[in-house]
């Protein structure tokens, strides 16, 4: 009897273990789709990105075959080119201006449109067009309102009196930068705003009811309540917003091509003109990596201090 007590326990045990290790097969087939995925249309690229940078790919490797290897040499290229400079400190003005400009005009907005008035739907999704056109088409089309002669922007100014002669907008070393920054500021303004929104409408209202019972009420109330509470959804947008923005190609080529005189030149116009203008692949793939790596540290550290924040 006893035996048999302890043969029906182990099979028992042995169904289980064959049940437990059917399930994890099931979850793991569940999963593999995604990572081969992954590995196919991210990890792959990464990877030859990474290994195109210490090569001589040129034009000739797609007829030879042959990339011969030079390892940092086209880090040492790139870094020493006297345009790399003025490219880094465009990339740090486009992107700090940008990310100030939206955050703080989104976080205006969305507050407006967290209070209830009537049309505040259809107004706020009105607000994310610029955000769904294609970026192309917000180039070409703000190309034409900058334009020095015939834009409507110039024409209006000229109307109202506030300018004495057309604003040459794209056309002027000294202001192709501003413009173009507030392009992006443009484009950029309704993905603040809707993260933004999302966060808002997380509090609860009986904070503010509470708050009012102590006096908190308009300033106090946004620094003691509104943006405690916003302030992970707030780190999340200028963290997204920043690796974004340090990458953008697509406005800056469609409205100034990076010129006048390289006013609008960053690294990743630099990375693409590299690769697709003058053909030199391990060169444009180094500045791409270099774009990778100060995301990557950024990420890292605003993360971390965030946390810390958060924290205390």
């Amino acid at each position: 009897m006893v035996t048999l007590t302890r043969t029906t326990v182990a099979g028992r045990a042995k169904t289980r273990g064959r049940r437990h290790r059917g399930e994890t097969l099931t979850k793991v087939l569940f999963v593999l789709p995604a990572v081969v995925a992954m590995v196919a249309l991210f990890g792959y690229p990464v990877v030859k990105n990474l290994l195109m940078s210490l090569q001589d790919y040129g034009l000739k490797t797609f007829f030879t075959g042959v990339a011969p290897w030079v390892g940092l040499k086209n880090y040492s290229t790139v870094v020493t080119d006297k345009l790399f400079s003025d490219a880094m400190v465009n990339t740090a003005l486009f992107t700090i201006g940008s990310i100030a400009f939206q955050f703080v005009i989104g976080l205006g907005l969305a507050l407006f449109f967290h209070k209830k008035f009537p049309l505040g739907g259809l107004l706020r999704s009105l607000l994310l067009l610029p955000w769904l056109l294609p970026l192309i088409v917000s180039s070409a089309t703000w190309r034409s309102i900058l334009e020095q002669d015939s834009g409507i922007l110039n024409r209006t100014l000229l109307k109202l009196h506030l300018i004495g002669d057309p604003v040459p907008w794209l056309n002027s070393p000294s202001v192709a930068l501003i413009a173009v920054i507030g392009v992006n500021i443009w484009i950029g303004i309704p993905f603040n705003v809707t993260l933004l929104y999302s966060g808002l409408a997380e509090i609860p209202d009986e904070l503010y009811e509470a708050g009012q019972l102590d006096g908190a009420t308009g300033r106090r109330a946004f620094f003691h309540i509104t943006w405690p509470n916003l302030r992970s959804v707030a780190s999340v947008v200028l963290m997204l917003g920043v690796v974004y923005t340090i990458k953008v190609l697509d406005i800056i080529l469609g409205l100034t091509g990076g010129g006048p005189a390289n006013a609008t030149q960053t690294l990743a116009t630099q990375s693409y003109e590299k690769s697709f203008v003058d053909f030199k692949f391990g060169q444009g793939a180094a500045l791409s990596n270099i774009l990778i790596a100060i995301s990557f540290v950024f990420a890292i550290f605003y993360l971390r201090g965030t946390r810390r924040a958060v924290d205390e």
